[in-house]
């Protein structure tokens, strides 16, 4: 069995067939859903559809939604709370700047995430979140990155369809064996 939790998220044409051909232990999710309940919304996929298709994950405001279909905070968080209402699981996607990236700040913004969620949610939800990077994960990084304080898991790119992701999954021991 996996040493961490594996989720694919192929794209949606893709999810039955994924989620028929995976071993039970990986699951799938939606790249994205549509923020309240199924309408007359031509070419939305709605959290009930995922629910019905068996579907239990869902990533939420992607960086490329956010640039490119100007996906706001308020919007994406609309859709979070919506897509937990339904009982979908959320990777709810919040984003670095590339200045934040450059200067090496990211794992500061990784601690304040959790410092936030003690202060104005609770203690529980603080230490029970996952907090995952998405930063250009490889191979070649992801023992270092597993390493780090508050980096729960990753959200991994184009290195998902590399020999190499199997690296990545098993950096996931990094702070179990520490």
């Amino acid at each position: 069995s996996l040493l961490a939790e594996v989720v694919v998220s192929p794209p949606y044409v893709f999810l039955p067939v994924a989620k028929s051909l995976l071993r039970s232990d990986i699951k799938v999710a939606a790249q994205n859903c549509w923020v309240r309940k199924g309408g007359a919304f031509t070419g939305e996929i709605s959290a009930e559809m995922l629910v019905n298709l068996d579907i239990p994950w869902v990533v939420l405001g992607h960086s490329e939604r956010r640039a490119l279909l100007n996906e706001s905070n308020e919007f994406v968080g609309d859709k979070v709370e919506y897509a937990l209402s339904q009982g979908l699981k959320v990777i709810a996607c919040i984003g670095e700047t590339l200045e934040q990236r450059e200067s090496g700040s990211t794992m500061a913004v990784h601690a304040e995430l959790r410092k936030w969620l003690a202060e104005n949610v609770s203690a529980e939800v603080a230490q029970t979140t996952r907090i995952i990077y998405g930063g250009s994960v490889n191979g070649g990084n992801c023992k270092e990155l597993a390493g780090q304080a508050d980096v729960d898991g990753f959200l991994v790119g184009g290195a998902s369809l590399k020999p190499e992701f199997i690296d990545i999954i098993k950096s996931a021991t990094v702070k179990k064996s520490a």
